[in-house]
């Protein structure tokens, strides 16, 4: 598993982030040379592929991420969609500019067994000078089956 930060003095300075283009970026993060965010650890999800406007996360969630019923919370859904999609984005980021969610949507489309692998995938479908665009899934590794569908606009700045 790759490192993931545990403390504020872990993460890369704002000086470091604006050295390199999101793409730099996000291929640091999967070898390793920067960490995973702290939500990584929590959500139990890691980078393993990140190419041109496509990045692959796998995650497994477990019983603290369900609700008062024993199902996969629905924010977990929506946390693993906003992570993988926004990191999509980041592929599409020039040097020197940074981005933020603006808004996502997440569609549930069945429930997640606690303890079943997923991986989510997003594609970017526009970077603008100013906006980007992406959409994503979460299928079970173990079925194949699509669990949620997702689609995020985000903010481009300088």
């Amino acid at each position: 598993m790759p490192p993931i930060a545990r403390t504020p003095a872990d993460l890369p300075s704002r000086d470091t982030l604006l050295s390199m283009s999101g793409l730099e970026f996000m291929q640091k993060v999967l070898a390793g040379d920067l960490p995973h965010p702290a939500i990584a650890g929590v959500m139990g999800c890691r980078i393993t592929e990140v190419e041109p406007g496509r990045v692959l996360v796998r995650g497994t969630p477990g019983f603290q991420h369900t609700n008062p019923f024993g199902a996969v919370h629905g924010g977990w859904y929506g946390t693993a969609l906003d992570t993988v999609l926004g990191c999509a984005v980041m592929t599409g980021v020039p040097q020197g500019r940074w981005y933020t969610t603006l808004e996502y949507k997440v569609n549930i489309t069945r429930a997640l067994p606690v303890g079943m692998e997923v991986e989510a995938e997003a594609l970017l479908d526009h970077a603008g000078r100013s906006t980007a665009v992406a959409h994503g899934t979460i299928r079970g590794l173990e079925d194949g089956k699509v669990y949620a569908t997702g689609s995020t606009t985000c903010i481009i700045m300088a």
